[in-house]
């Protein structure tokens, strides 16, 4: 099945030869270990965030958690952005994330306001935090996506390996 075709029918996430290119790619291993990374950063400073909107202390400890946050964020889209090049020939928006990539501008742009506004001082204090909380929530939304994204890969591998017999299967999915 062509590239073009999957993408017209829906036909699984990955054609066999995305999914070989996705298998083959350094880049899946970079968004393995940067997505994990930045759930254990944004669980953090969620912590700090909310601490310091509940409670007005550790303002420092939130400020510096949510420009970390905004730097990891950064990476993996980049990082992500080259993988979704690798697999599916375009940078963005490839039909198989069209949504996830949607949404994941959201996230960037609110990210982006928080660090507008911690550098240019616009706000106080605690509107730049609530602006962090919107990105944050947003986050967890493009979390959501990706992590549903990923169990449909793994039932529609599933389903694909054990719909051949083994002669039948793509070479991308023997082994």
């Amino acid at each position: 099945m062509s590239d073009k075709k999957n993408e017209i029918t829906g036909a699984g996430l990955y054609t066999p030869e995305q999914k070989l290119r996705r298998d083959q790619t350094v880049w899946t291993l970079v968004q393995g270990v940067l997505a994990p990374l930045q759930f254990l950063v944004f669980a953090v400073s969620a912590v700090f965030v909310v601490n310091f909107l509940l409670n007005g202390t550790g303002l420092f400890a939130a400020t510096v958690s949510v420009v970390i946050k905004t730097g990891i964020l950064y990476t993996i889209m980049v990082t992500g952005a080259i993988w979704e090049k690798v697999v599916f020939g375009r940078y963005l928006f490839a039909p198989a994330f069209f949504w996830e990539d949607v949404v994941s501008m959201g996230v960037i742009a609110l990210h982006t306001l928080y660090l507008v506004m911690l550098l240019a001082g616009w706000g106080t204090p605690q509107e730049q935090m609530w602006i962090a909380l919107a990105a944050y929530a947003a986050y967890v939304v493009n979390a959501v996506q990706f992590l549903k994204k990923f169990q449909l890969a793994r039932a529609t591998s599933v389903e694909t390996v054990t719909s051949y017999t083994t002669d039948e299967m793509p070479a991308g999915a023997r082994s």
